[in-house]
C-alpha cells in the first residue's frame, strides 16, 4: 500500500464560491480525482461554510469523488442528508459523535465510504477498537476551522502511529491528512504513510494547479 500513488483532494474551502463551477472544472483539469468538502457549523469549529443543498447543487456539475468532511456537532443527525446530496465518502469527528460506532454503521448503510477524523490534540490510539470498521481516517494536521494554516509538526508522528495500527488491524483503511499540505510538507507526510492529501490554499494559489497535483501525487 505504501507504494500507491497519493490521492490528491483539493479543498474547495479555499476556492471562490462565486465561481464554484469553474473552480470544480479547475480541480478536474488538474488531474485530481477527489474534491474535499469541508462542512462547518460554527459550533464544533469557529467557522460556517455550507450544507447539503450546496453539495446537491454542485453534484450536477462535477463527476469528481465527493469527500465530505463534517466538522459539526452531532454529525449523526446529518448523515442521511449528506449521503442523499451526493457525497461519496462521509467523515465525521471522533470528538463530535458520542455514539461513533453507530454513526459509522449508518454511513455504511447509506452506501458511502465511512471516515473518522481526529483533531491534533486527539491521540490516534483512541481509534483502535473502531479501525476495522473504517475506510478512511483523517488526521487533522492543523486545528480545524480555517484554511491557510501551517502544518503542526507533531502530527507527522501521529500519522506514523496510525499507519502501524492500520497495517496491523485494517490495511485497507486509507490515511488522509488535512492542513498545511504543500509540496514541501508532502514529503515527510508520504514517508509517514499517508494515502490521501487534502490541500486548499496551496492548490488554489499555485502558479500551475496541474503541476501541483502532479507533484503531490508523485511525492
Amino acid at each position: 500500500m505504501k507504494n500507491k500513488k497519493i490521492i490528491a483532494a483539493p479543498s474547495i474551502l479555499s476556492s471562490d464560491f462565486s465561481r464554484i463551477r469553474e473552480e470544480l472544472q479547475l480541480i478536474q483539469s488538474s488531474g485530481a480525482e477527489w474534491v474535499h468538502l469541508d462542512v462547518m457549523d460554527g459550533c464544533f469549529v469557529p467557522n460556517i461554510t455550507f450544507g447539503p443543498k450546496f453539495i446537491k447543487d454542485i453534484r450536477s456539475c462535477s463527476n469528481l469523488f465527493f469527500d465530505t468532511h463534517l466538522m459539526v456537532d452531532n454529525p449523526e443527525k446529518y448523515i442521511s442528508d449528506f449521503a442523499d446530496a451526493g457525497s461519496d465518502a462521509i467523515t465525521i469527528h471522533y470528538e463530535a459523535a458520542v455514539h461513533l460506532h453507530r454513526a459509522v454503521q449508518h454511513i455504511h448503510e447509506t452506501g458511502k465510504l465511512a471516515g473518522v477524523s481526529v483533531v491534533p490534540s486527539t491521540p490516534v490510539e483512541l481509534l483502535e477498537d473502531l479501525l476495522s470498521e473504517l475506510d478512511i481516517v483523517l488526521v487533522m494536521t492543523v486545528n480545524p476551522g480555517f484554511g491557510g494554516q501551517s502544518l503542526i509538526p507533531f502530527c507527522i508522528e501521529k500519522v506514523r502511529k496510525l499507519k502501524a495500527m492500520c497495517q496491523r488491524i485494517n490495511p485497507d483503511c486509507r490515511i488522509a491528512v488535512d492542513g498545511g499540505v504543500n509540496t514541501s510538507t508532502i514529503i515527510p507526510l508520504k514517508e509517514a504513510g499517508i494515502d490521501i492529501a487534502v490541500a486548499g490554499s496551496a492548490f488554489f494559489s499555485a502558479a500551475s494547479p496541474k503541476a501541483f497535483i502532479s507533484e503531490i501525487c508523485r511525492a
